[in-house]
């Protein structure tokens, strides 16, 4: 019965070009019950359960969409452009499910989408899909049947079935404190979440390998860099060099490549376990309480993990001969300085997640979403190309925002060793750096920090590519 409810309120909205304004002016005209020009969350939560539709919060969030006023109301010019929005994605989903391009999806390219996003299903269960859209019996699902299906479901919805936007944040590149990725009940019943999680720390391993010559300059004009002692990028690593020899140029790389499996592990599963605290049983995460969950997991995974990071920052710094290895640093810096000496500098270390976080995952997704809107033709996938554009710029802002706490940060950890009357307290050594090298002393080292970005997250990425295939988790 609702399908010929659906059918007929949708069936003259089939377009959305301004030549069809009239059949959006039907629609808005038989949802508009008490004639006042605005359609309100009681009236569209009306018309959706008329048309079959029960979705929890879906007028809500539909009115919350397309309200530009914030007024509580859709207006017949509000209403259009949600529409006209919602169709374009609606339109560039259904073009990535129809592998064949013949202008229709069958049960075949279900299964095999879904299997390309790790989600198998069976035949049955794609026949299913295919009937729940399914309005001729024909069992193949055309453009206007995808599009009276979905017309009135909010877009995150689509989100069950195809994944095509998500942002894969396994593929880290040293610094990046963002949002853990997240897994479906299939990925996390077959298995694959761990394959996943060990391409994306062997990807980081090699990552971060490839690019510790740059990490380590990056520390080395943290520390020693000023107006007085200019270190450029030639002359850093020709006294690096000079000192050590070549492979002092990886010095600290070993122990910044072993915190990868704990630290990824462990922000994983704290940021299931916050999701599960902060969300009502059944309900779905919001974006905000997602993000608050995120830094939480972050801050998670570095209270643990820190102790490594300040041996990095040592081993890093180290000259030759000052110590035999990681457990030899460990036991002298224990019996000289103290447990306390682990965790120096671990306050603005926390600070800085939230500014990285934040940006990083705002500007990601402001810029993934604007190329879609302007530049997506025939697919919602953006491709690996683009999706590495953006997490390059993102990432980078994210580093502008948080850098000067991570400079704080590594001084911290770096000066350690001093007596207790002249270390140095956060807001201290802020003032202290300000008025000796100006603000932009809170920038020392940037510049091979941005260096390293792009072939870090290029290398992460092709490592990434063939560790699935290798564990079998892409064909």
């Amino acid at each position: 019965m609702y399908q010929t409810l659906r059918t007929s309120l949708l069936s003259s909205a089939r377009c959305w070009d301004a030549t069809n304004e009239r059949s959006y002016q039907d629609l808005f005209d038989r949802l508009d019950t008490n004639k006042d020009g605005k359609v309100d969350v009681a009236e569209l939560r009306a018309g959706l359960k008329a048309m079959g539709i029960f979705r929890h919060g879906a007028a809500q969030k539909i009115v919350s969409s397309g309200d530009q006023n914030n007024d509580g109301f859709l207006d017949f010019n509000e209403f259009t452009k949600y529409l006209k929005e919602h169709e374009k994605k609606l339109l560039l989903t259904f073009k990535s499910l129809d592998r064949n391009n013949d202008g229709r999806i069958d049960a075949s390219e279900i299964q095999q989408s879904l299997a390309e996003l790790g989600m198998d299903v069976s035949k049955e269960d794609a026949l299913k899909i295919l009937q729940s859209m399914d309005i001729d019996g024909t069992m193949m699902v055309d453009w206007n049947e995808w599009r009276e299906h979905f017309l009135l479901y909010p877009a995150h919805n689509l989100e069950e079935i195809i994944r095509y936007w998500k942002h894969s944040s396994v593929l880290d590149i040293g610094d990046s404190l963002a949002i853990p990725d997240e897994f479906t009940d299939e990925e996390k019943s077959s298995g694959i979440w761990w394959k996943q999680l060990a391409a994306g720390a062997m990807a980081g391993a090699v990552s971060r390998t490839g690019t510790a010559p740059l990490d380590r300059l990056k520390v080395f004009m943290q520390v020693h860099s000023s107006k007085t002692n200019q270190i450029n990028l030639i002359g850093g690593f020709r006294q690096m060099i000079v000192e050590g020899g070549l492979s002092s140029l990886w010095r600290g790389n070993g122990i910044n490549v072993l915190k990868i499996a704990p630290e990824t592990a462990i922000k994983f599963m704290a940021y299931e376990q916050y999701k599960k605290l902060l969300s009502s049983e059944g309900k779905k995460i919001e974006t905000h309480k997602r993000f608050i969950a995120g830094s939480m997991a972050g801050a998670t995974a570095q209270t643990a993990i820190y102790p490594m990071e300040v041996l990095k920052t040592r081993l890093t710094l180290r000259k030759t001969g000052q110590y035999a290895g990681m457990f030899d640093c460990a036991k002298k810096i224990l019996r000289k300085e103290g447990v306390i000496a682990f965790y120096k500098g671990y306050i603005p270390n926390l600070l800085g997640i939230i500014p990285y976080a934040g940006i990083d995952l705002a500007v990601y997704e402001t810029l993934k979403n604007t190329w879609l809107s302007y530049y997506a033709k025939d697919s919602a996938n953006p491709g690996i190309l683009v999706l590495l554009g953006c997490g390059t710029i993102s990432s980078t802002c994210g580093q502008l925002a948080s850098y000067p706490l991570a400079l704080v940060r590594t001084r911290m950890q770096a000066q350690a060793s001093l007596d207790a009357s002249d270390q140095p307290s956060m807001s201290s050594l802020l003032r202290t750096i300000v008025a000796k090298d100006g603000f932009f002393g809170l920038y020392r080292g940037i510049l091979p920090n941005f260096m390293k970005v792009i072939p870090a997250v290029s290398i992460s990425y092709v490592v990434y590519e063939y560790m699935k295939t290798g564990l079998g988790i892409s064909k």
